[in-house]
């Protein structure tokens, strides 16, 4: 086997993939309860390594059609929606209790497009993954089915963790597919296929070679990996397709079994801090006094108590300017409350928001994470 990977040796924060045919029987719908297993003991050693996992699971309406007796093949919308609300009770007891023998607390977590590019509910979202990895947990996420439309949701998993991935700064994503990697072909039809062990770059050709894998429980496919690919790599983390055919697939991969990894150039927090300070639209600002200056050139985070003045019109999670006394702009970054609640508590300890507010939010007005400070004050992107 070939040497592992530092792409995967230095990620401190994973999010894996799995797509239905790995969980589910193609033929029967059933649950591949032993290899669920696995996965779980894969996750509880990446775990004892002090590293975070994020699971982004296909299968629910895998299971749920087998359990309301729906035909195989393509279903209506309605008939999906059904199935996943009832595959969804499935899979998630599946996970509690196969990762639970391992001492692993798992949290479903269902979200829609729109959860991960309407900032107000993307920081809903990803305060709650935080919140949930913090405490040691393991989220585990998918597509709500249950209410998306035809019209909103993403079509593939793949698409979806690639999205997860980059809304959670992770340094690595993998893709547990039907196949070993990113060939030059299908496999099985074309006998001069090879697998590609590294891609740099994201090119028309390699675009052209990417052939329609999915099977009938997947709705995804070697086309929609690469665009997984394009935005994981634009968000600066790495991913890398690897065989789910197996069970212990994620230790197969650790100790260099075969794959193809995706290069991002950058890190996260980098693409991440480009992303705040150039890509969205200021809709207000806020002005700062001394020593929140002081802290904010010491990595510190934005607290309300450091504001002495907010203007624009904005909401939760809009992208506001941070200026200092001297209206001299320090950076960019995401607010944690809207213009109306920020003005009541600037100038406050966050100890007193609840009594401001009458609800307890955040300690900070700006998250450092949500932060794109300019080079000038040293802390910069």
């Amino acid at each position: 086997m070939a040497t592992v990977r530092k792409e995967w040796e230095e990620a401190q924060r994973l999010v894996v993939k799995i797509g239905s045919s790995l969980l589910a029987d193609v033929k029967t719908g059933e649950l591949k309860r032993d290899w669920l297993a696995s996965l779980a003991a894969d996750v509880a050693a990446i775990k004892a390594d002090g590293k975070q996992v994020i699971i982004v699971s296909s299968g629910a309406i895998a299971l749920g059609r087998k359990t309301l007796g729906l035909p195989r093949g393509a279903l209506k919308l309605e008939d999906s929606q059904a199935a996943a609300s009832v595959g969804q009770v499935d899979l998630a007891h599946a996970y509690e209790e196969c990762f639970r023998s391992h001492g692993i607390v798992t949290a479903q977590v269902l979200l829609t497009l729109g959860d991960t590019e309407e900032r107000r509910r993307y920081l809903n979202a990803r305060s709650t993954m935080e919140t949930l990895l913090r405490l040691g947990a393991v989220p585990v996420v998918n597509e709500n089915d249950t209410v998306a439309t035809s019209e909103i949701r993403y079509g593939d998993n793949d698409r979806l963790a690639a999205r997860v991935a980059s809304m959670m700064s992770c340094d690595c994503l993998v893709l547990l597919s039907d196949v070993q990697g990113f060939y030059t072909g299908i496999p099985g039809q074309d006998e001069n296929a090879e697998l590609l062990s590294e891609i740099n770059d994201i090119t028309p050709e390699i675009e052209g070679m990417a052939g329609d894998t999915g099977t009938e429980l997947s709705r995804g496919g070697m086309v929609t990996k690469i665009e997984a690919a394009k935005i994981a790599v634009d968000a600066g983390t790495h991913m890398v397709i690897a065989s789910g055919k197996v069970e212990n697939p994620l230790a197969l991969l650790a100790n260099g079994g075969l794959c193809s990894w995706f290069f991002a150039r950058t890190d996260p927090d980098a693409s991440r801090k480009r992303w705040i300070a150039g890509a969205l639209e200021p809709r207000g600002a806020v002005i700062v006094d001394d020593g929140a200056v002081r802290a904010l050139k010491a990595g510190k985070s934005l607290l309300p108590a450091g504001v002495t003045a907010v203007e624009g019109t904005f909401d939760r999670g809009d992208a506001v300017v941070i200026r200092d006394s001297d209206g001299v702009e320090l950076g960019r970054g995401l607010s944690a409350y809207s213009r109306q609640d920020a003005a009541e508590i600037i100038g406050y300890k966050s100890r007193e928001i609840l009594e401001r507010l009458g609800y307890r939010g955040r300690d900070e007005l700006i998250h450092r994470d949500d932060m794109a400070l300019k080079k000038s004050i040293g802390n910069s992107d």
